[in-house]
Protein backbone atom coordinates (compact mmCIF):
# COMPACT_ATOMS: atom_id res chain seq x y z
CA UNK A 1 0.00 0.00 0.00
CA UNK A 2 1.41 3.38 -0.76
CA UNK A 3 1.28 6.67 1.35
CA UNK A 4 -1.19 8.31 -1.41
CA UNK A 5 -2.90 10.15 1.14
CA UNK A 6 0.37 12.02 2.20
CA UNK A 7 1.72 15.11 0.98
CA UNK A 8 4.74 14.23 -1.09
CA UNK A 9 8.24 14.46 0.62
CA UNK A 10 10.41 17.33 -0.18
CA UNK A 11 12.71 15.58 -2.95
CA UNK A 12 15.52 17.35 -2.19
CA UNK A 13 15.66 17.70 1.26
CA UNK A 14 14.16 14.38 2.98
CA UNK A 15 13.68 14.49 6.97
CA UNK A 16 12.56 11.39 9.21
CA UNK A 17 11.98 10.72 13.07
CA UNK A 18 13.20 8.05 15.44
CA UNK A 19 11.22 6.93 18.51
CA UNK A 20 11.49 4.36 20.97
CA UNK A 21 7.83 3.78 22.11
CA UNK A 22 5.71 2.17 24.44
CA UNK A 23 2.34 2.85 24.42
CA UNK A 24 -1.05 1.10 23.26
CA UNK A 25 -2.12 1.27 19.61
CA UNK A 26 -3.87 4.39 18.98
CA UNK A 27 -1.30 6.61 21.18
CA UNK A 28 1.73 4.73 18.28
CA UNK A 29 -0.81 5.13 15.50
CA UNK A 30 -1.89 8.67 15.94
CA UNK A 31 1.80 9.62 16.55
CA UNK A 32 2.77 7.90 12.96
CA UNK A 33 -0.17 9.37 11.22
CA UNK A 34 0.56 12.88 12.27
CA UNK A 35 4.14 12.81 11.57
CA UNK A 36 3.38 11.18 8.06
CA UNK A 37 1.11 13.64 7.65
CA UNK A 38 3.57 16.26 7.78
CA UNK A 39 5.77 14.33 4.94
CA UNK A 40 8.03 12.59 6.79
CA UNK A 41 10.24 10.47 4.67
CA UNK A 42 10.78 8.11 6.96
CA UNK A 43 9.47 7.14 10.69
CA UNK A 44 11.69 4.81 12.58
CA UNK A 45 9.75 3.38 15.59
CA UNK A 46 11.27 0.67 18.00
CA UNK A 47 8.82 -0.90 20.17
CA UNK A 48 10.22 -1.26 23.45
CA UNK A 49 7.23 -3.54 24.18
CA UNK A 50 5.75 -5.74 21.17
CA UNK A 51 2.67 -4.19 19.88
CA UNK A 52 0.98 -6.77 17.43
CA UNK A 53 -1.69 -4.54 16.40
CA UNK A 54 0.46 -1.31 15.83
CA UNK A 55 2.60 -3.60 14.02
CA UNK A 56 0.14 -4.59 11.79
CA UNK A 57 -1.58 -1.49 11.30
CA UNK A 58 1.95 -0.02 10.55
CA UNK A 59 2.81 -2.68 8.25
CA UNK A 60 0.57 -0.80 5.66
CA UNK A 61 2.50 2.15 5.36
CA UNK A 62 6.17 1.33 3.91
CA UNK A 63 7.60 5.15 5.21
CA UNK A 64 7.64 3.30 8.67
CA UNK A 65 9.67 1.04 9.50
CA UNK A 66 9.38 -1.06 12.89
CA UNK A 67 11.71 -2.90 15.04
CA UNK A 68 10.47 -5.14 17.64
CA UNK A 69 13.17 -4.45 20.59
CA UNK A 70 13.35 -7.89 21.57
CA UNK A 71 16.01 -10.24 22.66
CA UNK A 72 17.65 -10.61 19.02
CA UNK A 73 17.63 -6.79 18.50
CA UNK A 74 19.43 -5.85 21.78
CA UNK A 75 22.10 -8.94 21.33
CA UNK A 76 23.57 -6.43 18.97
CA UNK A 77 23.90 -3.97 21.56
CA UNK A 78 25.50 -7.04 24.36
CA UNK A 79 21.87 -6.87 26.25
CA UNK A 80 19.17 -4.98 26.71
CA UNK A 81 19.97 -1.53 28.70
CA UNK A 82 17.78 -1.40 32.13
CA UNK A 83 17.07 2.08 31.65
CA UNK A 84 14.53 3.44 29.43
CA UNK A 85 16.98 6.39 28.11
CA UNK A 86 20.03 4.17 27.66
CA UNK A 87 17.00 1.95 25.24
CA UNK A 88 16.58 5.74 23.42
CA UNK A 89 19.60 6.95 22.98
CA UNK A 90 21.11 3.40 21.76
CA UNK A 91 17.88 2.79 18.83
CA UNK A 92 18.09 6.17 18.06
CA UNK A 93 22.32 5.49 17.09
CA UNK A 94 21.34 2.15 15.32
CA UNK A 95 18.87 4.51 12.94
CA UNK A 96 21.11 7.02 12.67
CA UNK A 97 23.68 4.96 11.31
CA UNK A 98 22.04 2.41 9.51
CA UNK A 99 20.82 3.88 6.31
CA UNK A 100 18.22 6.13 7.58
CA UNK A 101 17.35 7.12 4.38
CA UNK A 102 16.46 10.95 4.96
CA UNK A 103 19.33 13.79 5.25
CA UNK A 104 17.91 14.65 8.47
CA UNK A 105 16.92 12.50 11.44
CA UNK A 106 15.21 14.15 14.41
CA UNK A 107 14.71 12.12 18.09
CA UNK A 108 11.63 12.66 19.82
CA UNK A 109 9.20 10.65 22.03
CA UNK A 110 5.99 9.10 20.73
CA UNK A 111 4.08 12.23 23.14
CA UNK A 112 5.94 14.66 21.34
CA UNK A 113 4.39 16.28 17.72
CA UNK A 114 6.27 18.39 15.28
CA UNK A 115 4.16 21.53 14.30
CA UNK A 116 5.55 23.56 11.41
CA UNK A 117 4.35 26.87 10.22
CA UNK A 118 5.61 25.87 6.76
CA UNK A 119 6.99 22.67 5.53
CA UNK A 120 9.65 21.06 7.35
CA UNK A 121 11.70 20.11 4.17
CA UNK A 122 11.74 23.56 3.36
CA UNK A 123 13.29 24.91 6.77
CA UNK A 124 15.68 22.27 6.68
CA UNK A 125 16.67 23.15 3.00
CA UNK A 126 16.96 26.65 3.94
CA UNK A 127 19.70 26.14 6.78
CA UNK A 128 23.36 26.74 5.77
CA UNK A 129 25.09 23.69 4.96
CA UNK A 130 27.29 23.94 7.49
CA UNK A 131 24.57 24.06 10.03
CA UNK A 132 24.57 19.74 11.07
CA UNK A 133 21.82 20.16 14.31
CA UNK A 134 19.09 22.34 14.46
CA UNK A 135 16.97 22.27 17.47
CA UNK A 136 12.97 22.26 17.76
CA UNK A 137 11.81 24.05 21.30
CA UNK A 138 9.13 22.71 23.20
CA UNK A 139 5.88 23.78 24.40
CA UNK A 140 3.76 21.79 27.02
CA UNK A 141 -0.04 21.12 26.90
CA UNK A 142 -2.29 22.27 29.98
CA UNK A 143 -5.13 19.72 30.73
CA UNK A 144 -8.94 21.01 29.67
CA UNK A 145 -10.72 22.42 32.23
CA UNK A 146 -14.05 22.67 30.28
CA UNK A 147 -16.31 20.96 27.66
CA UNK A 148 -15.40 23.78 25.29
CA UNK A 149 -17.08 23.41 21.52
CA UNK A 150 -13.51 25.05 20.22
CA UNK A 151 -10.86 22.10 18.84
CA UNK A 152 -8.20 21.71 19.81
CA UNK A 153 -5.81 22.35 22.97
CA UNK A 154 -3.93 24.98 25.01
CA UNK A 155 -0.31 25.03 25.32
CA UNK A 156 2.32 26.97 26.87
CA UNK A 157 5.58 27.64 26.34
CA UNK A 158 8.82 30.04 28.03
CA UNK A 159 11.09 32.36 27.84
CA UNK A 160 14.21 31.69 26.31
CA UNK A 161 16.80 34.31 28.27
CA UNK A 162 17.26 32.82 31.79
CA UNK A 163 16.65 36.10 33.86
CA UNK A 164 13.66 36.50 32.05
CA UNK A 165 12.09 33.12 32.02
CA UNK A 166 13.04 33.02 35.99
CA UNK A 167 10.75 36.55 36.95
CA UNK A 168 8.23 35.60 34.42
CA UNK A 169 7.14 32.09 35.51
CA UNK A 170 7.39 33.01 38.79
CA UNK A 171 5.07 36.05 38.08
CA UNK A 172 2.63 33.37 36.15
CA UNK A 173 2.55 30.41 38.42
CA UNK A 174 2.99 32.53 41.93
CA UNK A 175 2.97 29.35 44.35
CA UNK A 176 5.01 26.46 42.59
CA UNK A 177 6.97 28.96 39.83
CA UNK A 178 10.01 29.82 42.03
CA UNK A 179 10.70 25.83 41.86
CA UNK A 180 9.97 25.48 37.82
CA UNK A 181 11.93 25.99 34.64
CA UNK A 182 9.70 28.06 32.79
CA UNK A 183 6.70 26.53 34.20
CA UNK A 184 7.11 23.28 32.67
CA UNK A 185 7.00 19.70 34.25
CA UNK A 186 9.33 18.41 31.24
CA UNK A 187 12.21 19.22 29.78
CA UNK A 188 12.57 22.44 28.25
CA UNK A 189 15.95 21.84 26.25
CA UNK A 190 13.94 20.75 23.84
CA UNK A 191 14.87 18.05 20.66
CA UNK A 192 17.42 18.26 17.78
CA UNK A 193 17.22 17.27 13.89
CA UNK A 194 20.91 16.03 13.01
CA UNK A 195 22.16 15.44 8.88
CA UNK A 196 22.69 11.98 8.66
CA UNK A 197 26.25 12.88 6.55
CA UNK A 198 28.01 12.62 9.94
CA UNK A 199 29.68 9.45 10.74
CA UNK A 200 30.13 7.90 14.09
CA UNK A 201 26.97 9.97 15.78
CA UNK A 202 26.21 9.24 19.17
CA UNK A 203 22.58 10.27 19.13
CA UNK A 204 21.43 11.20 22.84
CA UNK A 205 17.90 12.58 24.14
CA UNK A 206 18.27 16.30 23.35
CA UNK A 207 21.75 16.23 21.73
CA UNK A 208 23.59 14.50 19.16
CA UNK A 209 27.95 13.48 20.16
CA UNK A 210 31.25 12.03 18.39
CA UNK A 211 33.47 10.87 20.26
CA UNK A 212 32.21 12.41 23.26
CA UNK A 213 31.97 15.88 21.98
CA UNK A 214 28.78 17.56 21.67
CA UNK A 215 28.09 18.33 18.12
CA UNK A 216 28.22 22.01 17.30
CA UNK A 217 27.24 24.26 14.54
CA UNK A 218 23.34 24.55 16.26
CA UNK A 219 20.49 26.52 15.24
CA UNK A 220 17.40 25.71 15.70
CA UNK A 221 14.06 26.27 13.90
CA UNK A 222 11.96 29.33 14.76
CA UNK A 223 8.86 28.08 12.51
CA UNK A 224 8.36 24.42 14.08
CA UNK A 225 7.04 23.95 17.86
CA UNK A 226 7.22 20.76 19.68
CA UNK A 227 3.78 20.31 21.03
CA UNK A 228 4.60 17.83 24.18
CA UNK A 229 1.42 16.17 25.69
CA UNK A 230 3.20 15.38 29.20
CA UNK A 231 0.14 15.10 31.40
CA UNK A 232 -3.08 15.72 29.32
CA UNK A 233 -4.59 15.49 32.84
CA UNK A 234 -4.50 14.87 36.37
CA UNK A 235 -5.57 10.80 36.34
CA UNK A 236 -3.02 10.98 33.66
CA UNK A 237 -0.27 12.13 35.64
CA UNK A 238 -1.06 10.40 38.52
CA UNK A 239 -0.70 6.97 36.18
CA UNK A 240 2.68 8.01 35.12
CA UNK A 241 3.78 9.52 38.43
CA UNK A 242 5.64 6.75 40.24
CA UNK A 243 7.45 5.84 37.61
CA UNK A 244 8.39 9.15 36.13
CA UNK A 245 9.61 9.96 40.13
CA UNK A 246 11.85 6.89 40.00
CA UNK A 247 13.18 6.88 36.30
CA UNK A 248 11.78 9.94 34.35
CA UNK A 249 11.61 12.99 33.90
CA UNK A 250 10.80 13.78 38.28
CA UNK A 251 13.70 11.60 39.22
CA UNK A 252 16.33 12.87 41.94
CA UNK A 253 19.56 13.09 39.62
CA UNK A 254 17.68 15.66 37.37
CA UNK A 255 19.17 19.75 38.24
CA UNK A 256 16.77 22.09 39.62
CA UNK A 257 15.55 25.13 37.73
CA UNK A 258 17.99 27.62 37.54
CA UNK A 259 18.60 30.12 39.94
CA UNK A 260 21.05 33.11 40.54
CA UNK A 261 21.93 31.37 43.96
CA UNK A 262 21.80 27.54 42.86
CA UNK A 263 20.00 26.63 45.46
CA UNK A 264 16.30 25.35 44.43
CA UNK A 265 14.34 21.81 44.26
CA UNK A 266 14.25 19.88 41.42
CA UNK A 267 10.77 18.40 41.01
CA UNK A 268 11.53 15.27 42.43
CA UNK A 269 12.36 16.66 45.80
CA UNK A 270 9.32 19.14 45.49
CA UNK A 271 6.89 16.40 44.62
CA UNK A 272 8.35 14.46 47.82
CA UNK A 273 7.80 17.10 50.08
CA UNK A 274 4.28 18.09 48.60
CA UNK A 275 3.04 14.27 49.50
CA UNK A 276 4.82 14.13 52.35
CA UNK A 277 3.10 17.31 53.94
CA UNK A 278 -0.29 16.84 51.83
CA UNK A 279 -0.69 13.54 50.07
CA UNK A 280 -2.66 13.26 46.89
CA UNK A 281 -4.62 16.99 47.49
CA UNK A 282 -1.08 18.87 47.26
CA UNK A 283 -0.28 16.84 44.09
CA UNK A 284 -3.64 18.01 42.84
CA UNK A 285 -2.90 22.06 44.06
CA UNK A 286 0.36 21.46 41.81
CA UNK A 287 -1.16 20.13 39.09
CA UNK A 288 -4.31 22.74 39.18
CA UNK A 289 -1.79 25.76 39.15
CA UNK A 290 0.71 24.81 36.59
CA UNK A 291 -1.07 21.81 34.27
CA UNK A 292 -5.07 23.11 33.88
CA UNK A 293 -5.82 25.50 31.48
CA UNK A 294 -7.92 27.85 33.78
CA UNK A 295 -8.96 31.34 32.42
CA UNK A 296 -6.31 32.73 34.98
CA UNK A 297 -3.84 30.82 34.05
CA UNK A 298 -4.04 31.51 30.65
CA UNK A 299 -4.57 34.76 31.24
CA UNK A 300 -1.09 35.51 32.87
CA UNK A 301 -0.11 33.04 29.94
CA UNK A 302 -1.39 35.40 26.98
CA UNK A 303 -0.05 38.32 28.69
CA UNK A 304 3.32 37.06 28.52
CA UNK A 305 2.83 36.04 24.99
CA UNK A 306 3.28 32.57 26.19
CA UNK A 307 -0.44 31.05 25.42
CA UNK A 308 -1.06 28.49 21.91
CA UNK A 309 -3.84 27.09 20.52
CA UNK A 310 -3.11 24.26 18.66
CA UNK A 311 -5.45 21.52 17.05
CA UNK A 312 -3.59 18.23 16.10
CA UNK A 313 -6.78 16.71 14.94
CA UNK A 314 -5.00 12.80 15.86
CA UNK A 315 -8.27 11.05 15.69
CA UNK A 316 -8.78 12.61 12.07
CA UNK A 317 -5.45 11.36 10.83
CA UNK A 318 -5.34 8.38 12.56
CA UNK A 319 -8.88 7.47 10.59
CA UNK A 320 -7.40 8.70 7.37
CA UNK A 321 -3.81 6.55 7.40
CA UNK A 322 -4.87 3.73 9.57
CA UNK A 323 -8.57 3.34 8.13
CA UNK A 324 -8.62 -0.20 9.60
CA UNK A 325 -8.68 0.99 13.00
CA UNK A 326 -10.86 4.39 12.78
CA UNK A 327 -13.45 2.13 14.77
CA UNK A 328 -11.20 2.27 17.85
CA UNK A 329 -12.30 5.24 20.67
CA UNK A 330 -10.70 8.61 19.55
CA UNK A 331 -8.78 10.33 21.82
Amino acid sequence: MTDANAPTPDPTTRWGIVATVKADCDAILDFAAHHLALGAHRIHLFLDEDNPEARDALATRPRVQVTVCDDAHWARWDGRPEKHQARQTKNATFAYRRRPGVDWLAHIDVDEFLWPDRPIGEQLAALPDDTDVVRVYPIEALAPVDNSAHPGLWFKSYARQQAMRRRQTAEIYPEFGPHLNGGFLSHVAGKVFIRTRIPKVNFRIHNGFVQGEQLSAESFLTETKLCHLHARDFDHFLQAYRYRLARGSYRADLKPAPTPDGAGLNLNALFSLLETEGGEAALRRFYAEVCEASPALRTRLADHDHLHRIDLDLAAKRARFFPQTASTVAK
